[in-house]
């Protein structure tokens, strides 16, 4: 399986690579541009069940636009971390360290995967959450289809914003190893 992985990664490197980072700024540059542009035009609108629904809706929309490409991001990453070795560079067959930069490196993807799933989890949580609002909604419980979605642009948005932000930075910085 490795050895496929790696031949793979070898024959569709610069493919990986730009879906990799394209799904990266589709998932991170669309949360920042509901939270920072969407977010704040919604909240001019006077009526609570309008705005409600145009929320749900507009977050529904958005999650389903995005799963595609969470699910690439997290394709091309382990196609990348097995096709360019960074194991195999960082420790030899006994696990002594080969290289100080190549051990930072291999330290830099395991921080990226980290950050990748508990983005993901938090993505999940968000989603469960919106759908229950949904049904809330779509029942006539305004109120608790509002408390169940509250958490999204105040707290939950806002870590993915962040996380994903430092895992495009720590991208950068692994190509430039």
């Amino acid at each position: 399986m490795k050895q496929t992985l790696t031949e793979l990664f070898g024959t569709y490197a610069h493919e990986i690579i730009f879906l990799h980072v394209f799904s990266a700024f589709i998932w991170v540059g669309g949360m920042i541009a509901i939270r920072f542009a969407v977010h704040p035009s919604l909240q001019l609108i006077e009526e609570p069940k309008i705005k409600l629904g145009r929320t749900l809706s507009i977050v529904g929309r958005f999650f389903n636009i995005v799963i595609p490409f969470i699910t690439l991001l997290i394709i091309t990453a382990v196609l990348m971390a097995v096709g360019l070795g960074f194991r195999a560079a960082a420790i030899d067959v006994n696990g002594n360290v080969i290289s100080d930069i190549a051990m930072h490196t291999y330290n830099i993807v395991h921080i990226k995967e980290v950050i990748w799933i508990v983005m993901t989890m938090n993505f999940t949580w968000m989603y469960i959450k919106r759908r229950k609002a949904q049904k809330l909604f779509d029942n006539g419980d305004l109120t608790s289809a509002k408390d169940t979605i509250a958490l999204l642009p105040k707290l939950l948005l806002p870590i993915n914003i962040i996380l994903g932000v430092v895992a495009l930075w720590l991208g950068i910085t692994l190509r430039g190893f």
